[in-house]
């Protein structure tokens, strides 16, 4: 995979002490000795690239202002999923393109949670674990869309995190309220739109689903936790519905590109320790602070790595990418919906950080060996920044 280019400034020893910790910082400060944590080496691999992110390791390139002239440094990014610092760009992405399929009807946040039962078999087999997540919540939508007679629709992310990076496997769902009938017309869940279905019954059917299908694809693993499994009832919860379909855009943002921690949680990290804030949802989501070994600390970050080319975002029914080439825009035209045109996207072109007001344009590119001569020679022709 290559390294996307980020505008991101040069930090010299002064601008690093100032800015913020990083998850990146604590690999950095373990060093080789991750190599003894008793990770796989797809883990080992993902958090290498977080490390060398925006750093010198994967190369960057120099930019000129095309105003003062002044020159600026910017590393690679990694890309990789995982990193805190490059999903901003993929969910903006992400989001502007959903922007362009909703549809004038109710839509509901439906949350399908997995008992701590599951956690040894996650940490050993997490496809199977996770593929089986979003299997069984589908098929438990489509039995209840089924019971009235129509299609039904999801976008699910998955999420395994708790707060303190525990491992708590769940999947955030946005579901319309309702379904195409067999005459292709819209039909919502219930006449008022302010309910989808019981939840009560939508755990039994969902943890019947999900139990069916591990047994089949791991009959043993199955088997050693089988009791546990079914000793307590699952968790679904339903939010009320959405204000607005515009709002649900706004709201997805917060689900579809989140990683286990995000680096303003971060706090300070020492030679031994790292302290992070979280929010106890037992005290009505009071935050805290929680410190944690760098080992400990790693250990659990590594459990979200998710397995290789493992698809997080996923699209069901009336709203999977074969169903939307072919007969979304019928649906929208039934329903009235004013169709979103994709705006072709300018090149973006980053601010000056001198002047705060001409545009940035690339003029050199180097690779992890550091930027040329001219460069470090000060053989530049740079007017002095005036800031």
């Amino acid at each position: 995979m290559q390294p996307e280019v980020a505008c991101t400034e040069h930090f010299d020893d002064a601008q690093y002490k100032l800015r913020r910790s990083e998850v990146a910082d604590v690999l950095r400060k373990v060093g080789s000795k991750i190599e003894s944590y008793g990770l796989n080496t797809w883990q080992l691999r993902t958090l290498s690239a977080i490390k060398k992110c925006r750093t010198a390791e994967l190369g960057g390139h120099i930019d000129g202002c095309d105003q003062c002239g002044n020159l600026t440094i910017s590393y690679n990014s990694c890309r990789n999923r995982h990193c805190p610092k490059c999903q901003g760009n993929k969910r903006e992405d992400w989001i502007e393109a959903r922007s362009t399929e909703l549809l004038p009807v109710p839509y509901f946040h439906v949350v399908f949670t997995l008992p701590e039962a599951i956690n040894s078999l996650a940490i050993h087999q997490p496809k199977i674990v996770y593929d089986t997540l979003f299997e069984a919540t589908w098929e438990t939508l489509q039995t209840f869309g089924k019971a009235k007679e129509m299609q039904m629709g999801m976008i699910a992310v998955l999420h395994t995190w708790g707060q303190q990076l525990s491992l708590h496997p769940h999947l955030h769902c946005i579901v319309p309220g309702g379904g195409i009938d067999k005459n292709g017309q819209w039909k919502n869940s219930r006449t008022d739109g302010k309910f989808l279905f019981p939840v009560k019954a939508l755990s039994k059917v969902f943890r019947a689903k999900y139990c069916q299908k591990l047994k089949a694809k791991n009959p043993i693993g199955y088997e050693q936790i089988r009791q546990e499994l079914w000793r307590k009832p699952w968790v679904v919860f339903a939010k009320k519905p959405f204000g607005s379909p515009n709002s649900v855009v706004e709201y997805l943002g917060r689900y579809t590109h989140k990683i286990a921690i995000s680096n303003h949680r971060i706090k300070s990290i020492d030679n031994e320790n790292l302290t992070f804030d979280y929010k106890d949802y037992r005290v009505a989501g009071v935050k805290k602070q929680m410190t944690l070994s760098h080992q400990e600390f790693i250990r659990r970050f590594a459990l979200h790595i998710l397995p290789k080319r493992f698809v997080k975002i996923r699209h069901y029914g009336f709203l999977s990418s074969t169903w939307k080439r072919e007969k979304l825009k019928l649906l929208q035209e039934k329903l009235q919906v004013k169709v979103l045109e994709k705006v072709e996207k300018k090149p973006f072109l980053p601010k000056c950080p001198c002047c705060k007001t001409g545009n940035l344009h690339r003029i050199a590119v180097f690779d992890q060996r550091g930027p040329p001569a001219w460069y470090l020679g000060g053989g530049q022709n740079t007017i002095p920044c005036k800031s």
